[in-house]
C-alpha cells in the first residue's frame, strides 16, 4: 500500500440515491463485454470510490464466475446487495440491464420496420462478417484461458464434433463435460486444475468502506431461515409469472413457450453468452422458428454494440419472435415485439438474482478463495468447442448466404478478415470494429448498386 493510501480515511457510506446514480450510469456505459464491465466496476468501486476492498471485490467475483448467467450483472447485484440489502441488489442488477433493454427494443423496431431500406441493409451486410470474426476471437480468448493440456483440448474437440456433426443438444454436452470433469478431477486432478482468475491484486488504494477486515453486515449473514425464505419467494415468483402466462394465453402460446425456454437457457449460460447462443439458436431458429439464421446474426451484432451483458441478444430474439408471430395482431406489431422482449428478459435474468440473493450470504460467511471446480473446468473446455461451432455456423451463412451451390461473398470475406486483423493484431475494441465494418458494408452495397446502374 502506498504512503498516500495509508493516510486516507475510509469513505462515508453512500446513500441509496448515490448508489442508484452510479448503477444507472454503469448501465448506460457498460460496453466491452464482461471483462470490460468488470474493469469499469473495479476502477470505480475499488480504486476511486473505495466502497469495497480489492480482496472482497475479487471474492464476490469468484463466486459469480462459478454461476450460470452474466457474471458482470451478477457482480453488480452482489455488490449492491452487500451495501444496501436486497433492494440494493435488485436496483444494481436491474439498472445493469434496463437501459440495454430499452435501447434494444428501439433498435429491434428499426431493424424489423426498416431493415430492407438500402442503407440499413448495407450496414448489416458489413456487420455480419465482423460478428463472425468476433465469435472466432471469443473462442480464441476462452481457449487461451481454458485449454491448458491435451485432456481439455480433447474435451473441446469432442464437444465440437458432438454439436456440429451429431447435433447433440447443448444441455447434454454441458452435462457430459461436467461429468468428465468430475471424474477427471478425482483421478487426474493435476489435469483439471487450470490457472487463470483475474490477475494479481493491485496495490492498495486506501481503506475501503467494506474492507478486508470489515465484519460481515448483519443482513449478509447466512441463516437457514433466510435461505428458505429466498428459495420459496423466487420459486413462487417464477411460478406465478409463468402460470399467469399459461392462464392468459395457454401453454403452447408464444409468450409462454418463450418464458419456459429462456428459463432453461438462463440455467445453462456457463462460460458466457457465446456458450449458450448455440442452444438459443437450436431452440429459437430450428425448433420454434421465432427468427431466421440471418436475423440471429443481426441480433448478435446489435447486442455487441449496445451496453449491458451480451446475453441481452435474447431480448432481440424475443422482439423478433413476438413481431413475426403478431402476438397481439397485425396492427400491434411493435407492442407484440416489445412485450415478448420484456418477457424474455425477465425470465432470462430472474435466475441471476436468485443465485446471488440465495447464495451470497453463504459466500460472505466463508471468506475463502473460491476456485473453479473440476466439473466446471470440463464445462469451460467444452464451451470452446461449442463456440467454434457457432463461428462455423455464422461463417457459412455469411459467406454462402444462398448455400454452397450459390456464389461466394468475397466482399464479406474481406470485411471479416479485416475485422479479425483488427481484433487479433491491433486489439481494437468491439465498437469501432463493428461500426467500421458496417460502414465498409454500406460502401460495398452502394458501389455494387452504382456499377449495376451503369450497366
Amino acid at each position: 500500500m502506498t504512503a498516500e493510501a495509508t493516510t486516507l480515511q475510509a469513505p462515508e457510506p453512500p446513500t441509496r440515491a448515490e448508489a442508484f446514480s452510479y448503477w444507472f450510469k454503469l448501465g448506460l456505459i457498460s460496453f466491452g463485454g464482461p471483462a470490460g464491465q468488470i474493469a469499469l466496476m473495479h476502477e470505480e468501486l475499488v480504486e476511486r470510490r473505495r466502497w469495497i476492498s480489492e480482496s472482497r471485490f475479487l471474492h464476490a467475483l469468484n463466486y459469480c464466475m462459478l454461476l450460470p448467467g452474466p457474471e458482470a450483472q451478477q457482480l453488480a447485484t452482489y455488490l449492491g446487495w452487500l451495501m444496501h440489502r436486497t433492494a440494493g441488489g435488485i436496483v444494481a442488477g436491474g439498472l445493469f440491464v434496463l437501459p440495454s433493454l430499452f435501447i434494444l427494443i428501439a433498435l429491434s423496431w428499426v431493424y424489423m420496420a426498416f431493415g430492407n431500406v438500402p442503407v440499413i441493409a448495407g450496414l448489416f451486410y458489413g456487420i455480419k462478417p465482423a460478428v463472425t470474426a468476433l465469435v472466432v476471437h471469443a473462442a480464441y480468448r476462452v481457449g487461451l484461458r481454458a485449454l491448458k493440456n491435451r485432456w481439455l483440448w480433447g474435451i473441446a474437440a469432442a464437444a465440437f464434433i458432438a454439436i456440429f456433426a451429431a447435433r447433440v443438444p447443448f444441455p447434454v454436452i454441458v452435462l457430459a463435460a461436467g461429468l468428465v470433469g468430475y471424474v477427471g478431477g478425482r483421478y487426474a486432478p493435476d489435469k483439471f486444475k487450470v490457472g487463470g482468475g483475474h490477475g494479481k491484486a493491485a496495490e492498495g488504494f486506501g481503506p475501503a468502506l467494506i474492507d478486508d477486515d470489515t465484519p460481515t453486515p448483519q443482513h449478509a449473514l447466512f441463516t437457514w431461515a433466510r435461505f428458505r425464505k429466498v428459495l420459496v419467494g423466487f420459486v413462487a415468483l417464477w411460478a406465478a409469472a409463468i402460470g399467469a402466462l399459461t392462464v392468459a394465453y395457454g401453454w403452447d402460446a408464444v409468450l409462454t413457450q418463450m418464458a419456459w425456454f429462456f428459463t432453461k437457457a438462463a440455467l445453462l449460460t456457463f462460460g458466457g453468452a457465446y456458450a449458450v447462443l448455440p442452444y438459443v439458436y437450436q431452440g429459437a431458429v430450428d425448433t420454434f422458428h421465432w427468427l431466421t439464421p440471418t436475423q440471429m446474426i443481426d441480433g448478435l451484432a446489435l447486442g455487441e454494440t449496445t451496453p449491458g451483458p451480451l446475453i441481452m441478444v435474447v431480448s432481440f430474439v424475443g422482439f423478433v419472435g413476438g413481431w413475426t408471430g403478431a402476438i397481439f395482431g397485425g396492427d400491434s406489431l411493435l407492442l407484440s415485439g416489445a412485450v415478448a422482449a420484456v418477457v424474455v428478459t425477465f425470465f432470462t435474468f430472474l435466475p441471476s438474482f436468485f443465485f446471488i440473493l440465495l447464495g451470497a450470504p453463504f459466500i460472505e460467511s466463508t471468506h475463502g478463495n473460491l476456485k473453479f471446480t473440476a466439473p466446471l473446468t470440463g464445462i469451460t473446455a467444452a464451451v470452446v468447442g461449442v463456440i467454434v461451432n457457432l463461428a462455423v455456423f455464422f461463417a457459412y451463412h455469411v459467406l454462402w448466404p444462398h448455400g454452397l451451390a450459390g456464389p461466394f461473398e468475397w466482399p464479406s470475406a474481406l470485411i471479416g478478415l479485416a475485422a479479425a486483423v483488427a481484433l487479433f493484431r491491433f486489439k481494437l475494441d468491439v465498437i469501432p470494429v463493428v461500426l467500421g465494418s458496417g460502414i465498409a458494408g454500406l460502401a460495398c452495397r452502394l458501389a455494387h448498386a452504382a456499377i449495376f446502374a451503369t450497366v
